[in-house]
């Protein structure tokens, strides 16, 4: 009884030390750029990472390796650290991503940024065909060209989110689009590029405009001025309390597992004392039932 006693509490013991030095995940943090991930050479930069409000330390690295590290002034809601590039060049430009610490937990790695250096060669040259104003339904092609030759061209919609488009190419490279609708309205620029991180100046700006066919009631878009204006920081700051709830829900299931192995535990032990105690009660009672019969079968002094 004794050695199933001391193997259940050292089974309790051993889990509720497993459980508590169970590594917990926390949310990746949000890392975005400003004013944008394009910037030109020789501009200043700020990258920005967001973490948890309960964040005392992030780390940012650079292609891989530690490039720099970081406490946030203020804890709390809008809980976000700032790196500072005094100037954009070649050795500046790549991929960033963050991480942080929370206690003695450290996030995992938040989606990579691409910061991209512009204005290194020559400007390309954007055009639209059959024009820039065609009615829905109909398809588009962009034409990016570039004096010198390059090996790769991207083309990209103002305020709109997402990757850009890209295509390979030596001097000039075609963007097929369509059916177009009122949603490709805006503001198209190209780049050529030697590398993913290297681009061009921007060509000039081609405005399509997209009319409405008859019986075609779709609304046009919303149009932002800038790229830097898709990163709110409203809408960071909730996704990041999205994130935070998640990470809260964990460390509840956490201590709702605990709660529950410790009841386990107590409800074994009560169980085990009831077995003990009944065993001895019966031990006792047929200790002093034969006490019993032994003086009834002792033979009487005359």
């Amino acid at each position: 009884m004794t050695s199933t006693l001391s193997a259940l509490l050292y089974l309790g013991l051993y889990l509720s030390q497993t459980i508590s030095t169970q590594k917990q995940i926390l949310s990746k943090p949000i890392i975005w750029a400003k004013p944008d991930f394009m910037i030109p050479k020789g501009m200043r930069v700020l990258i920005l990472c967001q973490g948890t409000p309960e964040a005392v330390e992030y780390q940012l690295y650079f292609e891989g390796h530690l490039s720099a590290q970081q406490s946030p002034k203020q804890l709390g809601r809008r809980n976000i650290v700032m790196f500072h590039i005094p100037a954009m060049t070649l050795l500046t430009a790549g991929q960033y991503k963050c991480i942080y610490r929370s206690k003695e937990l450290w996030s995992n790695p938040s989606d990579p940024l691409d910061l991209v250096i512009t204005e290194m060669y020559d400007t390309p040259t954007l055009s639209v065909h059959p024009g820039p104003e065609v009615t829905s339904g109909k398809n588009v092609t962009f034409y990016c060209q570039l004096g010198t030759a390059t090996n790769k061209f991207f083309l990209l919609k103002e305020g709109r989110s997402g990757r850009p488009q890209h295509r390979y190419g030596n001097t000039q490279v075609e963007f097929p689009m369509g059916p177009v609708t009122t949603a490709h309205r805006g503001t198209y620029r190209c780049f050529g590029s030697y590398n993913n991180h290297a681009w061009s100046f921007p060509s000039e700006p081609v405005k399509l405009l997209v009319t409405e066919d008859v019986g075609d009631t779709s609304l046009a878009p919303t149009e932002h001025n800038s790229f830097s204006d898709l990163w709110d920081l409203d809408l960071l700051t909730t996704e990041a309390e999205f994130q935070q709830d998640l990470g809260l829900w964990d460390h509840t299931a956490q201590n709702l597992l605990r709660i529950g192995l410790a009841f386990l535990v107590l409800v074994a032990l009560m169980c085990l004392l009831a077995e003990d105690w009944l065993w001895r009660k019966r031990a006792q009672e047929k200790a002093n039932g034969n006490d019993t019969e032994k003086i009834s079968m002792a033979p009487v002094q005359g």
